[in-house]
């Protein structure tokens, strides 16, 4: 069984290591040269919607799915009427428009920030004076990291941040005064079977998220499974998602959603019965999805523009790092680092020196 992937990064290659004790092989479309999952893959070099390519990846994979979500969704429309492709192209089309995504939220019954259309500066003061200060303007397409986003604080910075946008389309949302951002991974066959994963709490600087971790009994788990079951049904989706959300009291809104395996799901490779990327195959497969079960204390630690030394990182009890094969870069996720204890005061240190290590190579 071959599997297809558009794209060829880090999370493409985390596929291919989960996929390969399957016994399944992997073609994967990117045009860099030196993507990741290159050496675990046949490698189609090009742009995604290269019609030569794409034909080659229908007629070489099996299955054809995504590892990351601005890959063209006529792309996945046109592969979908020559194999079968899980995602389905409808769900990355919701996600790769801000306004569309938060309006599928509140037909779903989510909460979300206020939020209102812009495009232009006349539709983003008068937003802004019902939504009120401070607020974010988003651009609907092709933000992530924090990428596409300004902060406004008063209507002085309102002419300036709308020239930031270089007037594309965008949305403006109010500010949530929350007290945690979770996300809630979770996967689902073709038959309809889900499994969900344990809570992430996910703490982020600069838009980047820097650390998940683990939380097994947090109280808002059934609501967040309730509010990514709605998604899943009324998507039809297969695969694994990621909905991440804002805590505020007993509530939760809802802020985004990922069609692919997710940066805050990490640490399920050593810190779960089945990591998030064997479950993605296994829903795209239609096969049993495994266990979810966290095994004790887990978290991750991100490594952004640089990575400590192999034997820092490796010296740390518990730890296990993951190389990206990625040259060091200025706010460029080039590694991470999962944590795994019995022992919860283990677990603590243990995070806490991948942390500072992280901190000390942040290059953001």
């Amino acid at each position: 069984m071959k599997i297809g992937i558009l794209g060829g990064g880090q999370l493409a290659r985390m596929i291919a290591l989960a996929g390969y004790p399957l016994g399944l092989q992997f073609v994967v479309l990117d045009p860099d040269t030196n993507a990741g999952a290159g050496g675990l893959s046949e490698h189609l070099l090009g742009a995604y919607d290269d019609p030569a390519l794409l034909a080659q990846l229908a007629e070489k994979a099996d299955i054809v799915t995504y590892e990351f979500e601005n890959v063209p969704a006529h792309v996945a429309e046109y592969l979908s009427s020559h194999t079968t492709v899980y995602p389905p192209a409808g769900a990355l089309a919701v996600a790769q428009d801000r306004l569309l995504e938060k309006n599928f939220f509140r037909d779903l019954g989510m909460r979300t920030a206020p939020f209102a259309p812009v495009d232009c500066l006349d539709d983003l003061v008068r937003a802004v004076a019902d939504i009120g200060y401070p607020a974010i303007l988003k651009s609907r397409r092709m933000g992530y990291d924090g990428k596409g986003q300004v902060l406004i604080h008063s209507a002085e910075q309102l002419e300036t941040a709308w020239l930031a946008m270089q007037d594309a389309p965008s949305i403006v949302e109010g500010f949530v005064g929350f007290e945690r951002e979770v996300s809630i991974i979770a996967a689902r066959r073709p038959t309809g079977a889900i499994a969900f994963y344990p809570l992430s709490e996910n703490r982020h600087r600069g838009g980047i998220l820097r650390i998940a971790e683990c939380r097994s009994d947090d109280p808002l788990q059934t609501l967040a499974e309730d509010y990514v079951t709605r998604l899943l049904e009324k998507l039809d989706y297969v695969g694994v998602v990621a909905l991440e959300l804002f805590a505020v009291g007993n509530e939760l809104l809802a802020n985004e959603f990922a069609p692919r395996v997710h940066n805050s799901g990490h640490w399920t490779i050593e810190g779960a019965e089945t990591s998030q990327f064997e479950n993605h195959l296994r829903a795209i497969l239609d096969l049993p999805l495994g266990s979810t079960r966290a095994r004790g204390y887990a978290g991750m630690v991100n490594f952004i523009g640089g990575v400590a030394g192999d034997a820092q990182v490796l010296g740390i009890a518990n730890a296990h790092l993951h190389l990206y094969d990625k040259a060091p870069r200025k706010g460029r996720k080039v590694a991470h680092a999962t944590v795994r204890a019995d022992s919860a005061d283990c677990y603590r240190a243990a995070l806490q020196q991948l942390a500072d290590l992280a901190l000390a190579t942040d290059d953001s």
